[in-house]
């Protein structure tokens, strides 16, 4: 009997995203769970780095290079020896985005994979398969990011993948400037979404409806903390399950609550008490247009979708399989 577990990789995978830039180290093998070793993060909030035609201030680009470092200092520390790189919505849409990914890769001494929205999806989607595994049917995947993916199908690859310019930070930014809104200010923020939405609510299969649907990323998570989400699923673990009858009751709450006040509420981190109301509003807005009345809240994202991706295609070959 092989055992797979010897055949390991240390592999560091750095996300660069739009609210934070995170590096994922573990030690990889095939058919082995992908438990992380060590993690850091920086939270960068891009969107508050923006000129006004989308490109990234100067001030910006420090702070992206000085969390890279930070990342790559502990890729130095832990000895990796394989690096994965990818960059999400911020730097794919930005003007001035491929000079920025430049400068990256001087640094790291290696190139960055830039996702497509599509790209996000579909490895956001088989980091859940793999997680609630194949009893639970057809998969809807919903997920907050620098942009809302939205993913579904029964098998590993999703027939359905898309993508959507509703993320938390770029809502706020455009929507809710000063994190807060009265009832009718939250109306035209959610007609706003509603119009951003259209496109991917058009095109999505409505006559074939999920058996099982999650959330992914950290505003499904606050979220579901806040809304008081403690019901188990049953089986699973560290699963919580959020209702929209729950998020549609705090979202005016939470819109009267000054920013700064937030972080007194459960699950609501520093770096999410601005754009926790505008990531609610698209968690609501495509819960409702699906007719999605609760999602369970995924503990893999993106990051452990890469991994899975990486294995699948390199890691067995590397590692003389």
């Amino acid at each position: 009997m092989v055992n797979l577990r010897s055949h390991t990789t240390r592999l560091g995978v750095l996300d660069i995203g739009s609210n934070t830039i995170h590096m994922l180290i573990v030690d990889a093998a095939p058919g082995a769970r992908p438990d992380p070793e060590a993690s850091t993060k920086s939270t960068v909030r891009l969107m508050k780095y923006l000129k006004d035609d989308g490109s990234i201030k100067k001030s910006g680009i420090e702070a992206i290079l000085e969390a890279v470092s930070q990342c790559m200092r502990l890729a130095e520390e832990y000895e990796i020896t394989q690096l994965l790189v990818m960059a999400t919505s911020a730097l794919r849409e930005a003007p001035n985005g491929n000079k920025v990914i430049h400068k990256i890769e001087e640094l790291i001494g290696q190139g960055v994979t830039v996702l497509s929205g599509t790209d996000e999806a579909r490895l956001t989607f088989l980091a859940a398969r793999r997680w609630y595994g194949w009893d639970a049917g057809r998969l809807l995947v919903l997920d907050i990011g620098g942009s809302l993916e939205v993913a579904m199908g029964s098998d590993e690859e999703p027939t359905v993948a898309l993508s959507a310019p509703a993320g938390a930070g770029r809502v706020t930014t455009e929507f809710l400037p000063s994190g807060m809104a009265t009832p009718d200010e939250l109306e035209d923020v959610r007609k706003n979404v509603r119009k951003i939405l259209e496109p991917m609510v058009k095109v999505f299969p409505q006559s074939k409806h999920p058996n099982h649907a999650v959330g992914t990323s950290k505003t499904f998570r606050s979220l579901a903390r806040l809304c008081g989400a403690v019901m188990r699923a049953p089986g699973r673990e560290d699963s919580w399950i959020m209702t929209r009858e729950q998020l549609e009751d705090w979202i005016p709450r939470l819109a009267a609550i000054a920013p700064e006040q937030r972080v007194a509420l459960p699950g609501i981190t520093p770096e999410r008490t601005m754009q926790i109301v505008g990531g609610g509003v698209v968690a609501d807005e495509i819960m409702k247009a699906l007719n999605i009345q609760e999602v369970e809240i995924c503990p893999w994202a993106l990051r452990e979708g890469a991994i899975l991706r990486w294995l699948d295609q390199f890691g067995r070959t590397r590692l003389g399989f």
